[in-house]
């Protein structure tokens, strides 16, 4: 089994967390930028991200959370967010690919053109879902990173997002997705079966 294979293997939804142990901003901001290598549409990265370490802002989280134990127990909570007008942001994200010599200038200008006035003219609905597929993409890198660093690591889908977003007064473009808890685990994690492959895949 390939070291790959063993980390996704291993990594379980981790519900009980240390609160005494603490995971360093550096090496929070190392797996996010490695997790940002993730695949997006267009290239156009539309995950924003709020991480939450500070105690107090954590137990204020909780109530968001259907008050989950793992909120205010694990070392940092990292709040996924979606951005639905980040089409806005492709002419920057193409000057960086001539600057880094992935393309000429030319191509990029083109490029950054056409992906803004096909994504502008997109409905707030179609732009959304781009954004929460793209932020699911570098979700499980995110888990993927962290338990390969030795962390523990939780989704979860299921909180307040409309005070959430008022919150940490999220511009009306960007929504939360997802709350990731990071930690160490106190208490191992229940295991949990799969659907049979036959169940769940068909081959042509």
């Amino acid at each position: 089994m390939s070291q790959l294979e063993q980390v996704i293997k291993s990594r379980k939804s981790v519900r009980a967390y240390d609160p005494e142990f603490k995971i360093d901003k550096k090496e929070l901001e190392e797996i996010l930028e490695i997790a940002s290598s993730a695949p997006s549409s267009s290239n156009l990265q539309a995950w924003r991200f709020i991480v939450i370490q500070d105690q107090e802002k954590k137990k204020e989280l909780t109530p968001f959370g259907n008050n989950q134990a793992a909120i205010d127990a694990s070392s940092a909570i990292i709040a996924v967010i979606g951005d639905a007008e980040a089409y806005k942001n492709a002419q920057e994200i193409y000057a960086q690919n001539v600057e880094l010599g992935y393309m000429d200038q030319s191509i990029a200008e083109t490029y950054a053109t056409n992906t803004y006035n096909s994504y502008s003219k997109l409905p707030q609905q179609v732009l959304s879902q781009f954004a929460s597929y793209d932020a699911g993409l570098i979700s499980m890198q995110i888990l993927l990173l962290a338990k390969d660093r030795g962390y523990d690591t939780l989704v979860m889908g299921g909180f307040d997002k409309v005070d959430f977003a008022k919150r940490f007064e999220l511009p009306e473009n960007q929504f939360p997705i997802a709350l990731i808890a990071l930690g160490k685990a106190k208490a191992p994690a229940f295991n949990s079966s799969r659907l049979p492959l036959e169940k769940i895949v068909t081959f042509y």
